[in-house]
């Protein structure tokens, strides 16, 4: 039987809810993960095999029609909204579906079959091994900006922001050093400090208790030190 992996992205609780009861009662939907907010659905699919996007279009952050935008994969995408207005706007971006709130479980059903037929059997329940993004999305401010892995100096905590230090300048973002690891590739990256995380390719020296890259020196915090040296090997 062929088998779908789905996300549900929606700010309201209630419609999480219902298209969770809904998918429990197809067996080859598989709901595999549902959001709040459509900027951490981004980093979730940029590191998962995601199938399909069940979608509201008018959310705080980031509104359904940019969220498709800026993707760097293209998973099969079903709208829902309160509002008819955006019918057109969804179908241009050739979704699957458009589902008008509130929808009843048969029109959701109806939607998943024309997802289910869209994919391809040789693409369905395979663990595919896809490369990994060379770039990240983070807000800043008004705007969502794109950064190169391959960029990134280090990474500095400035109490409730952070720094993205990269070979262009840097970017000021509200979010916690949690969130930003969980953005960038694992064996690229390397927490060295409560304040600070670095790019292990852009290292020049190591001295003593600090990092060199380029005129920047940044601290190994005692507690990182273990770690930070097991990761490059020394």
């Amino acid at each position: 039987m062929q088998t779908i992996k789905a996300i549900a992205i929606d700010d309201e609780p209630l419609a999480i809810d219902i298209i969770k009861e809904y998918a429990e009662k197809i067996d080859n939907l598989n709901l595999i993960e549902t959001f709040n907010s459509a900027i951490e659905a981004l980093k979730f699919i940029n590191n998962n095999h995601v199938d399909l996007v069940i979608t509201d279009i008018q959310m705080p952050d980031i509104n359904g029609i940019d969220f498709l935008k800026i993707l760097n994969k293209n998973p099969l995408v079903i709208f829902t909204t309160a509002y008819d207005k955006y019918a057109i706007n969804g179908y241009e971006f050739n979704t699957i579906d458009y589902l008008l709130k509130p929808f009843a479980f048969d029109r959701f059903y109806v939607a998943i079959n024309k997802a289910l037929n869209s994919i391809p059997q040789a693409l369905v329940n395979i663990q595919a091994v896809e490369k990994a993004p060379d770039f990240f999305f983070v807000k800043s401010e008004h705007k969502i900006v794109k950064i190169q892995n391959d960029s990134v100096l280090y990474i500095e905590g400035l109490k409730d922001y952070l720094k993205i230090v990269t070979t262009n300048g840097y970017t000021l973002t509200l979010m916690n050093f949690k969130s930003i690891m969980e953005l960038i590739p694992e064996n690229q990256f390397c927490r060295v400090h409560k304040s600070f995380a670095v790019a292990i390719k852009q290292i020049d020296t190591i001295e003593k208790s600090r990092i060199r890259i380029g005129d920047n020196y940044i601290p190994i915090g005692e507690s990182y030190k273990e770690k930070f040296f097991e990761k490059i090997k020394i």
